[in-house]
């Protein structure tokens, strides 16, 4: 046997439907389209992944439940990808237009008391900005 045989590894999903064995660790951009959907993790036969090991913490996917509102576009895009959406389309929406979409926690359909105050909070940021410029701009 080599080294690369003995490496740790995983197997991958690609776009066309092909699977790759893929050494860790991976690459940054295969993270990053593994967390997205782009890519999935399977079996070395293709067939899909047992729960327990696709959640294991070390190698990225979409997330298993919803993320927080604070969590980054990325993680946003693997959650609407989780739920229905094409990568593609997921990736050309905004956050905040996934967030509207499926940041309703689907249990109780609606936003924690905190979480629906950081979204007031994100929501009027903007507005704050433009409202500093101006301001700036009339003196």
């Amino acid at each position: 046997m080599t080294d690369t045989e003995d490496a740790p590894h995983v197997f991958v999903r690609g776009e066309g439907g092909s699977v790759f064995k893929l050494d860790l660790p991976l690459h940054e951009s295969i993270e990053d389209r593994l967390r997205k959907g782009y890519l999935t993790r399977v079996e070395e036969d293709g067939s899909p992944i047992a729960v327990e090991t696709a959640d294991d913490g070390v190698i990225p996917g979409p997330p298993t439940k919803r993320p927080p509102l604070n969590a980054d576009k990325a993680t946003w895009v693997g959650w609407a990808v989780v739920n229905g959406m094409t990568p593609d389309l997921a990736e050309a929406a905004t956050k905040q237009d996934l967030i509207e979409k499926f940041g309703v926690d689907q249990a109780s359909e609606t936003l924690s008391q905190p979480e629906a105050e950081a979204q007031v909070a994100i929501d009027a940021a903007p507005d704050l900005a433009i409202q500093s410029v101006e301001a700036g701009t009339a003196q």
